[in-house]
């Protein structure tokens, strides 16, 4: 079980001083926590990025911050955020190590939810500050993600004498702190991507169809139904979960991969793939009768070898 976070007041030794701040990789993530941190009375000075999109992103949530090579943005912040993509971070860590340019007492941050602070190692020895600051949220790269991050859960690793400091700044960008372990790291990862990313794919794949069937506005009709799915699911697990897989229709669901292969081929895999799995969810927690769990399967099953369906295991 994670430990608790700590709801007492933080030792004037345990808040961070108002620190320089510098950002490597200068993506969606990297300039929105470092203007967060400005909010609290931190200095960016230092920021790096090498596309024309994250330099503009920079210029717009840090202007007159100067721009320069990562070695230069460690030489000149105390506090420096690694915000780089996963496959990417540990090459980097190593990378800036070897070189020389981690500094003794200097706060190494990464934002990976991947990762927890071993990944890091290498600053370690070097005489760095590692932390694992995992904002909960989805970034646009723009002002808009300042705002959202009021509230918003970050998955916090750290070696337990820098746990308070972590937890500071979390609480200083308006974050909620939550501790997860080193090990349980990829495992919160995967649980976020699955419910962050492939929502967005399905609610994509929604509206392509909805304007396929003459819907004028499909975004305007699936916003009240969707957000009533996520509060209902939120609040009540599967005890939400509805619809004519819950129901066991296997008539209606046989027509819905009818014309998903009609209109939407594409759909049909991942349509088969969720239903199965919601079924199985349904079947477990009393919501679907098994013999009409039976059915339902069989027709899943039939609609999985006919020809032109998704290969084999691309459902599982």
């Amino acid at each position: 079980m994670n430990a608790p976070v700590s709801k007492e007041p933080l030792d004037a030794r345990d808040r961070p001083a108002r620190l320089t701040v510098g950002v490597v990789g200068a993506g969606r993530v990297g300039p929105a926590l470092a203007a967060s941190l400005q909010l609290a009375g931190h200095r960016p000075v230092a920021v790096s990025g090498v596309s024309d999109a994250s330099r503009r992103r920079a210029a717009e949530l840090l202007p007159d911050v100067p721009l320069v090579e990562p070695a230069e943005v460690l030489a000149r912040a105390e506090l420096v955020l690694l915000t780089v993509p996963d496959d990417v971070l540990p090459t980097l860590v190593e990378g800036l190590a070897e070189t020389g340019a981690v500094r003794p007492g200097q706060l190494l941050v990464h934002t990976s939810g991947r990762y927890g602070a071993r990944v890091l190692d290498p600053a370690l020895r070097a005489g760095a500050l590692p932390l694992a600051l995992h904002p909960a949220m989805t970034f646009t790269g723009t002002a808009v993600d300042v705002q959202r991050l009021a509230g918003c859960s970050f998955g916090v690793t750290a070696p337990q004498e820098l746990r308070l400091a972590a937890e500071a700044l979390v609480i200083e960008m308006g974050g909620e702190p939550e501790w997860i372990a080193e090990e349980s790291r990829p495992l919160y990862h995967a649980a976020l991507a699955l419910g962050a990313n492939h929502l967005v794919t399905l609610v994509a794949q929604s509206m392509e169809l909805l304007a396929k069937a003459g819907v004028a506005a499909p975004d305007r009709m699936l916003g009240p139904l969707l957000g009533a799915a996520l509060d209902n699911a939120l609040r009540s697990g599967d005890a939400a979960l509805t619809g004519p897989v819950a129901r066991g229709d296997a008539g209606t669901v046989a027509a819905h991969i009818g014309e998903l292969r009609e209109h939407a081929p594409q759909a049909v895999a991942g349509y088969i793939a969720m239903a199965r799995a919601t079924a199985d969810r349904a079947l477990a927690h009393g919501l679907l009768k098994a013999e009409l769990a039976e059915d339902l399967l069989v027709v899943l099953a039939d609609q999985e070898r006919r020809p032109g369906g998704p290969g084999p295991g691309e459902t599982r």
